[in-house]
């Protein structure tokens, strides 16, 4: 189990490493990508991009193993095709990321920022989604 909280810590931290170096944790970077109409900047497409590449070449060999390095099954969906509540939440998703600018991961990553806090409010937000995602699940299911 230690094991597993340490490949986690190791995983987060290459995680926030990367938005640290991409700049990613800047809001203002980020809405500058979604201001198509006024001073576009692409590069959070470039750092999207490279992370979809790498995790789709990992994946395609990942997969292939019986079984995790340190589980003892692979934690696939079976999902093929998408619903109303997937349609509805990444809507909501956007909507919230398009208004502030923050996605989670940077909400988090900026908790080390001192005298930063504008992000409590985004990550209030985010714990009262997860909040409301645990309990439809609860009430109506998962899928």
């Amino acid at each position: 189990m230690m094991l597993i909280g340490l490949a986690y810590l190791a995983c987060g931290l290459l995680f926030g490493l990367g938005l640290a170096l991409s700049g990613m944790t800047s809001p203002l970077k980020v809405l500058g990508f979604l201001d198509v109409a006024g001073a576009w900047n692409p590069a959070l497409m470039l750092v999207l991009g490279s992370a979809v590449g790498v995790a789709g070449v990992a994946f395609h060999f990942i997969l292939r193993r019986p079984r995790p390095v340190l589980g003892e099954r692979f934690h696939v969906s079976g999902a093929t095709r998408a619903d109303l509540g997937l349609v509805l939440g990444s809507a909501l998703f956007g909507m919230g990321w398009g208004i502030c600018g923050y996605c989670p991961g940077p909400a988090l990553a900026l908790l080390a920022v001192p005298d930063n806090p504008e992000t409590l409010p985004v990550l209030a937000g985010l714990g009262l989604g997860i909040l409301i995602s645990i309990l439809t699940d609860r009430l109506y299911g998962p899928d």
